[in-house]
């Protein structure tokens, strides 16, 4: 039996294909690097032009016409969705100084990915908050290590912790530099520019406050 068994003969109507024979221009693929060039060339002083005469259109609205259609960041931002998570802040109170964080650790326990940490302090004696609520001496959060799953922000009582920011961690060099402390959260404002939550503070002491007081224990 022979192992190499001869093929069967092609049908009538098969067309047999030949390769091209092909120059050393065509195989060193200069014509074809030549029309890339002048493709990329005829882009790039079409779009300059539009630059210079301001008649370059908006990456966000119309991205699909013909043109530049990506962003110079960060001179243009694309618009973040309202519901965006952004970069985390920290509110404050009324008096615009300290935070609203009462150093509860519901955040810190809420989070999945292990990336906030607060060391809790206490008011010193004769202060109106003094045995009622505690202040966060660090509050320092990963952002590396954050998953932005906002259950931080719905775990907290008392609305101190927001991801509103509408802006995104800035690339760094160093893995230090992403650890956001206390200052810096509470320095970046929300969206509408604001620092302070619009939701109302009642502070012990206060008229409207819900709990219970040294002077009007009720049992």
């Amino acid at each position: 039996m022979n192992a190499f068994p001869k093929k069967a003969a092609l049908p009538a109507n098969a067309v047999v294909v030949s390769p091209d024979e092909r120059s050393v221009v065509t195989e060193s693929y200069l014509p074809e690097v030549g029309r890339g060039l002048a493709v990329s060339m005829k882009h790039f002083f079409n779009n300059t032009k539009e630059m210079l005469r301001g008649e370059r259109p908006d990456p966000v609205t119309e991205r699909l016409d013909p043109g530049i259609s990506t962003i110079s960041y960060p001179e243009q931002k694309r618009p973040y969705p309202e519901r965006f998570r952004g970069v985390h802040r920290l509110t404050l109170r009324e008096d615009a100084e300290s935070p609203r964080c009462v150093a509860c650790l519901c955040c810190s326990t809420a989070c999945p990915a292990q990336c906030i940490f607060i060391e809790a302090g206490e008011y010193p004696a004769g202060d109106k908050r003094h045995g009622y609520e505690r202040f966060p001496v660090k509050f320092v959060i990963d952002e590396l290590r954050c998953i932005f799953c906002g259950f931080c922000v719905e775990a907290c009582p008392c609305d101190a912790i927001r991801m509103d920011t509408g802006a995104h961690a800035t690339p760094y060099d160093s893995r230090d530099q992403f650890l956001y402390g206390k200052d810096l959260l509470m320095a970046f404002p929300g969206r509408d520019g604001g620092r302070i939550s619009s939701n109302p503070r009642h502070e012990p002491g206060d008229p409207t406050y819900p709990g219970l007081t040294r002077d009007h224990e009720q049992h």
